[in-house]
């Protein structure tokens, strides 16, 4: 009798077939989704100096997407919450596959692939019960849907892959939404979660906040080279209140939440968009929107400072710090607590920058 574990260790070891990789799409560093002057939505890669790669159009607004680990191949997912996922052939822009999930279920924006590129795996919550759940694609044999696990908790948006290559993290947001219109429906009782798990859907570990901050939505995720993972928050609690908007935790420790000054915390309005190490590893970040403004803070928690920035939210590593994108077009290199432009186009970027591996 095939068991899931059995099932899922064949997939990795098929490993993925042969495609053009991205040295034939001029090395990207990273993904970006967009909305261009006349409405329509695209697919761009990027340079760590901003330069546009590829461009690849999208049905819809995207939100976040991955990239396969060796091929010029990636996964742009619709916003939250999306019944489409499109894999797409970053080469010759030919769309390989349009991935729906089963009756009753949507996706929540992301999702990543195992280390060989054979699996990939995407955050998804039943409809009816905001149940999160973990897809699982064969990726070898056309991103055919093989199996499903619980994520952990409610309402899973972002999931990362741990440096191990056998671990991932699920950020459980803790929030039950209505399928048609967003609408939230458990402010009062949340209980947003880490989860860790293994490949297999095996529960390894869950962390919860304290009580008092139970409202503070968990959403994204940043993960470093040795295992620390940063994590985003939203506040869903009473107006006016000031809470942490950024988390740190190490397997098997206790959460360190990080705060900065009052008049700056109050700044961010409640609301991080975005997260990410810097280049070194030495710095996380988080971006607000609302605020229009990022957090820099050291691997301990301490306040750094803030950047000012008109609709800032996406946020991905880069040599010698990081790279920032807005609402506006605008795409900047934070370096040390200063702001360069790179560039700027007639688009709006969405609210994620995904980071390419480096092959």
């Amino acid at each position: 009798m095939t068991t899931r574990r059995t099932f899922l260790a064949a997939l990795l070891a098929a490993g993925a077939m042969p495609r053009l990789g991205w040295a034939a799409v001029g090395n990207p560093a990273y993904l970006a989704a967009a909305q261009e002057a006349d409405g329509t939505f695209a697919l761009f890669g990027l340079t760590e100096g901003g330069i546009e790669t590829f461009r690849i159009s999208l049905p819809a607004r995207g939100h976040a997407g991955a990239g396969h680990p060796v091929r010029a191949e990636a996964v742009a997912f619709a916003r939250r919450p999306g019944t489409f996922a499109r894999v797409i052939d970053c080469a010759t822009g030919r769309v390989i596959r349009d991935l729906t999930p089963p009756p009753g279920r949507q996706f929540n924006g992301h999702g990543v692939y195992d280390p060989s590129g054979a699996v990939l795996f995407t955050s998804e919550q039943d409809a009816a019960t905001s149940d999160g759940v973990i897809g699982v694609w064969d990726v070898a044999a056309g991103y055919v849907r093989r199996a499903a696990f619980p994520s952990g908790g409610i309402g899973p948006h972002d999931l990362r892959l741990m440096p191990d290559g056998a671990t991932l993290v699920v950020a459980n947001g803790g929030i039950a939404t209505d399928p048609t219109d967003r609408t939230k429906l458990n402010i009062a009782t949340m209980r947003p979660n880490l989860s860790y798990l293994a490949l297999d859907g095996t529960l390894l570990e869950r962390v919860e906040l304290r009580p008092d901050l139970a409202q503070n939505s968990i959403r994204h995720l940043a993960v470093r080279t040795d295992g620390l993972t940063g994590f985003a928050m939203q506040w869903e609690g009473e107006a006016g209140i000031v809470t942490p908007l950024l988390g740190l935790h190490r397997r098997g420790t206790d959460l360190v939440l990080a705060l900065a000054p009052e008049a700056d915390e109050i700044a961010m309005q409640g609301y991080a968009g975005s997260i990410a190490f810097d280049g070194a590893g030495a710095e996380v970040a988080i971006s607000s929107p609302r605020g229009g403004r990022v957090h820099r803070f050291d691997d301990t928690g301490a306040f750094l400072g803030a950047v000012s920035r008109s609709d800032v939210c996406g946020l991905a590593a880069r040599t010698g710090g990081l790279l920032a994108s807005d609402g506006l077009g605008g795409l900047v290199a934070i370096a040390n607590g200063t702001a360069r432009p790179l560039g700027h186009a007639d688009r709006a970027w969405d609210n994620h920058i995904v980071t390419l591996p480096k092959v």
